[in-house]
């Protein structure tokens, strides 16, 4: 049986040339780039070259991007590092009640440090208000973090407007988590003004436990970790060399096509949502449609019927979708996404994301398509609840 993975958002399947480029570089090229020999400097070399050429996809000098394990070192990384370095402008901290897990928990870990956290509020759509934004600003707001595209349900926010505010009135730092944007649609770190911006390899086919953090030259950051001189020493640590190459190749390749890529994929996710509303009553997308949301995102709530039973169902038809954010795969409250844009913890429990990739294909669509409706009527049989 051929298996359908619409689980793209969790992580996604390497493509063969950030394969083909790791390969190499853990059986023939694997010197330390730290050593002075001639396999270091091989490494050395193409740590530098991986640098400049995802560095060149965010818009961003080399120098300014520190490599790390993936997104949740990164948003920690910019988050504590810069809150703690630059308490001389405050203690004040603004950010979003729909952030990735990794930001959310590193802001409170701030709360408990004596920091202020201001949780910015979201519409019915998940997007923040600018103008709540401005009002929330004050001279001691030392850091604002707000994501890019929400990785539940694939909403775009305005960062641009955010981070032209924020420059206009105060001197806080921005932070982007571009972790679930980048690769898929256009992220420049000079167009959103941002002086962090988090990114990673295994949301665009590339190698698990790789990611990177842009600081900006001459923004302020403190180190969470104390070694050897690696990374500017903010970041210390034999560096992955076949990791980080995979993640350069990886990149490369998604961003050759970006634009038509997004195009293919978005007609997909709007085949698949529009069938799903057609052929299952009771439905509801969560966020909103168009190009305000990823174009590989489609997060859809069922009624009354929870949602772990119908991913149960689909993997049995092979097909394999979430419920969710990977990273509270195992919480069995609601989501916090879901409960900030005003669904009740039912129908947050009902809701699957369903999330595509440039390899997901039409007929992959059509096979979901021809399964679901029965899975869904058969479990609302099945369920004490009547009314959706």
């Amino acid at each position: 049986m051929h298996y359908v993975y619409l689980d793209n958002a969790a992580t996604t399947q390497v493509c063969p040339e950030a394969a083909e480029v790791v390969l190499k570089y853990m059986k023939e090229e694997y010197g330390n780039a730290s050593s002075l020999h001639t396999f270091g400097q091989k490494a050395k070399e193409s740590l530098e070259a991986s640098r400049a050429s995802i560095a060149k996809t965010i818009g961003a000098a080399p120098e300014e991007l520190i490599f790390t394990s993936g997104e949740t070192e990164s948003n920690n990384l910019a988050i504590l590092g810069a809150a703690r370095a630059n308490t001389a402008r405050g203690r004040h901290l603004i950010t979003t009640k729909i952030e990735h897990p990794s930001v959310l928990r590193a802001f409170a870990a701030l709360e408990k440090e004596g920091f202020e956290v201001t949780y910015l509020n979201v519409n019915h759509e998940g997007f923040i208000d600018l103008a709540e934004l401005e009002k929330k600003l004050r001279k001691d707001t030392s850091l604002v973090s707000i994501l890019h595209a929400n990785n539940e349900i694939g909403t775009i926010e305005p960062v641009t407007q955010a981070g032209k505010i924020i420059k206009s009135k105060s001197s806080a730092l921005f932070h982007v988590d571009c972790a679930h944007s980048y690769g898929k649609i256009p992220v420049n770190v000079e167009e959103i003004k941002a002086d962090l911006v988090t990114i990673n390899s295994h949301k665009i086919h590339g190698p698990k436990g790789v990611g990177a953090l842009y600081i900006k030259k001459g923004a302020k950051i403190a180190p969470l970790m104390f070694g050897g001189a690696q990374e500017k020493k903010i970041r210390p640590g034999t560096e992955n060399i076949a990791g980080i190459a995979g993640f350069a190749s990886a990149a490369e390749t998604a961003y050759i096509n970006i634009e038509k890529n997004a195009q293919n994929i978005a007609r997909l996710r709007d085949m698949l949502i529009d069938e799903i509303n057609k052929t299952i009553p009771h439905t509801k997308l969560n966020g909103p449609r168009g190009n305000l949301r990823l174009p590989n995102n489609a997060n859809i709530s069922f009624g009354n019927i929870e949602g772990e039973s119908i991913i149960i169902l689909l993997d049995s038809k092979g097909v394999g979708a979430s419920t969710g954010s990977a990273c509270t795969t195992h919480d069995l409250k609601p989501s916090h996404v879901l409960m900030a844009i005003g669904r009740s913890p039912e129908i947050s429990h009902s809701s699957i994301r369903f999330s595509l990739s440039r390899y997901t294909t039409e007929d992959e669509i059509k096979h979901v398509i021809s399964v679901l409706p029965k899975i869904v009527e058969n479990l609302r049989k099945m369920s004490p609840v009547k009314e959706v």
